[in-house]
């Protein structure tokens, strides 16, 4: 099977996230995109044991996840990390920009986005994806695969399979 070489190293960061109603698509986005999750407190839900089993996510303690306890924290963390934001709020389209292999995607919550204090310092780094109307915005594990599949792309899918297989017949 045809594979790239390594993974492109793309990350993506969940800011004051609320409890998410489909804890198994964010896993299948680390799982299968080999990307790291940061998450930036406070969060809607809590990561204990008893929430992760009911949310059937058993497998939590092999995920890349981190967690920091405000914006502050995860830049101290992340000393000259080259973070775009992705927000309604953006003046442009996520793919007119050129995502570097080791970049942060920033994504608020579904109700709110990124507060505007944060967004207010980074307009060239901010960036949106299409929709009609003025409606809140798209769904956050959908919103997460645009924008992280375009980085993706830009970058030669690093690390992924690029070719399939039939299962039982042949091409």
């Amino acid at each position: 099977m045809k594979k790239n070489r390594k993974n492109g190293g793309t990350q993506y960061v969940k800011h004051r996230t609320t409890r998410t109603r489909d804890p198994g698509k964010h896993r299948q986005h680390r799982k299968n995109l080999r990307s790291h999750q940061h998450q930036i407190e406070p969060l809607g839900f809590r990561l204990n044991e008893k929430n992760l089993k009911r949310a059937g996510m058993d497998y939590w303690e092999h995920l890349d996840v981190r967690t920091y306890i405000d914006y502050n924290d995860f830049l101290e963390k992340n000393p000259g990390a080259k973070i775009y934001m992705a927000t309604t709020k953006a003046p442009k389209v996520y793919t007119e920009v050129n995502y570097e292999p080791d970049c942060y995607i920033m994504f608020g919550k579904e109700s709110a986005g990124i507060p505007e204090e944060i967004l207010v310092d980074h307009k060239e780094d901010c960036v949106r994806i299409p929709m009609v109307g003025d409606i809140r915005s798209l769904n956050l594990g959908n919103s997460v695969a645009i924008v992280l599949y375009e980085a993706l792309r830009q970058n030669g899918f690093a690390g992924m399979n690029l070719e399939g297989h039939l299962h039982e017949l042949h091409w």
